[in-house]
């Protein structure tokens, strides 16, 4: 037996390379499997005051919907229903005009919500739970140079030594955001095809303070049961409500529009313009000092595919698919493959102990071939989904900024959620799915009825995203014809009235 073949019998250990919400899922739910888990972030931890004005600057507030629900719950059902206590209920849009008007749009007619939630509250919850699970290893400010993949070998950088250190493990499973150096060290060894995108526009976040009650305790400035959007075409401002009564605003527009934004007067005299109604919720004083503290942020897509290397890797999150953040499914993807990975583990019958060596081929005698398997069905199914909700996210840009205002827009969804109702044999809601979404990645594989596709999306975790995607589609189709008779319907009636009072008029003659 060669030298390298790891000793049988004893407990495997994952290193898991990034500490955000998605790493430490990972990380639970690996423990919960008897796994070792060591969790590796370049970053200092994020429960210490120092850390959090930091990460306050860049972090849209999150919307965590039924998908992350499932996912949380999948591995940690008291958990997650801690985390559900933190979080503030939004039932729909609700539209500013540039008159200051407003117009509520429910998300569905049964009053199943998206919930705003602090990017930063989740992620110390999680890593309260990781750091109370007896076989999870934190380390902060450890920083991977590199890795090797065939001796199971991570490099890392300990920024509080300054010395460099050499870790083993079994697995490595990559959560390390946008910029992975993972997913770099991945494609020396793997033909990964890789496309990454920057679109033309950034963001900057900004805060709404708080205001005051009759009896002077804080009171929010805004309905909080809302996603409150201000739609101005090319550009947008959202705002999600958070606990301390405040709102998270987030502007999102192209980088030419901000580079034309300069001087103090040049923002407010913008915000005059486009914003007048959320510029007196915002304050002057409290605008400019966010524009000039915060920074501008890029918005990236990221797809790639595989996203594994035998039974040695696999990347998850932001690192196998970034996306922009304009269908709210970024966190809930991220957290949906963790979900997804465990239900192949399961059904691959993995276990946390080294696997006895395979007779025969002797390359084949250091690879689990449960785990490898599992890992390749988790790339071959899991692209399809990634693809398809990164470009829903991209098509959702557009009807934020701009549809949700238009006649159409609004007699579609009208038309959309009328069929929706009149076949519906009652609402699909996330208690009713029971345990199967632990055992099973998509139980729904041919959904009935007509489901709108925000519905599919946001509220059906049982259906996958290239599911919910295909549905929409042939959906729109018969949508679109329906409208095309709707408009010849109206015509032919226009004309035939217009003959009638021709005659009528010729006979009064």
């Amino acid at each position: 037996m060669n030298n390298n073949t790891p000793p049988l019998d004893i407990t495997r250990k994952v290193v898991i390379v990034g500490a955000g919400p998605v790493g430490c899922l990972a990380a639970i739910a690996f423990a919960k499997m008897k796994w070792q888990v060591e969790v590796y972030e370049a970053r200092p931890d994020l429960r210490l005051s120092s850390s959090k004005a930091a990460a306050q600057q860049r972090s849209i507030n999150l919307a965590i919907s039924s998908r992350g629900i499932a996912a949380l719950r999948a591995v940690d059902a008291s958990a997650a229903e801690r985390f559900l206590q933190t979080v503030i209920p939004m039932r729909g849009r609700m539209i500013h005009d540039r008159q200051g008007n407003l117009q509520s749009q429910l998300y569905d007619k049964d009053g199943q919500c998206i919930n705003s939630i602090d990017r930063t509250l989740l992620n110390e919850g999680l890593l309260e739970e990781a750091s109370a699970t007896p076989n999870i290893h934190l380390n902060f400010e450890r920083k991977v140079l590199s890795a090797d993949f065939d001796q199971r070998v991570l490099f890392l950088r300990d920024g509080n030594l300054g010395t460099d250190v050499r870790v083993k493990f079994d697995l490595c499973i990559a959560a390390d955001g946008s910029y992975s150096i993972i997913r770099r060290q991945l494609m020396r060894v793997v033909r990964m095809n890789f496309q990454q995108e920057y679109i033309p526009h950034e963001y900057i976040e900004l805060k709404m303070p708080a205001g005051h009650d009759e009896h002077g305790n804080p009171a929010f400035l805004l309905d909080p049961n809302h996603l409150h959007i201000w739609p101005r075409h090319s550009f947008m401002l959202i705002a999600l409500p958070n606990k301390d009564k405040t709102f998270t605003c987030t502007l999102f527009a192209p980088t030419v529009e901000f580079d034309r934004l300069i001087t103090r007067e040049d923002i407010l005299l913008w915000f005059q313009n486009h914003f007048p109604d959320a510029l007196s919720l915002l304050g002057e004083d409290k605008l400019l000092k966010d524009f000039g503290k915060n920074p501008r942020s890029p918005l990236i897509t990221t797809k790639l595919t595989p996203y594994h290397y035998k039974d040695r890797c696999v990347i998850l999150g932001d690192a196998a698919h970034s996306m922009v953040p304009f269908f709210g499914q970024g966190l809930n993807c991220g957290l949906e493959d963790v979900r997804v990975l465990l239900t192949l583990l399961q059904e691959e019958c993995v276990v946390p102990t080294r696997a006895m060596p395979n007779s025969g081929d002797p390359e084949s005698d250091f690879i689990d071939q449960r785990l490898a398997k599992a890992l390749a069905r988790y790339s071959a199914s899991r692209h399809e989904d990634v693809v398809a909700i990164c470009e829903l996210a991209m098509d959702n840009y557009i009807e934020m900024r701009h549809s949700v205002t238009t006649p159409v827009y609004i007699i579609k969804k009208a038309l959309d959620h009328l069929l929706f109702s009149l076949t519906a044999r009652g609402p699909t809601v996330l208690s009713s799915l029971g345990d199967s979404l632990s055992r099973i990645a998509f139980p729904t594989a041919n959904p009935r009825g007509w489901l709108p596709l925000y519905t599919m999306v946001t509220f059906r975790p049982d259906i996958s995203y290239a599911t919910a995607r295909r549905k929409a589609a042939r959906q729109a189709i018969i949508l679109t014809t329906m409208a095309r008779l709707g408009t010849a319907g109206m015509c032919a009636t226009s004309l035939y009235l217009t003959w009638r009072v021709l005659r009528w008029l010729r006979s009064q003659r």
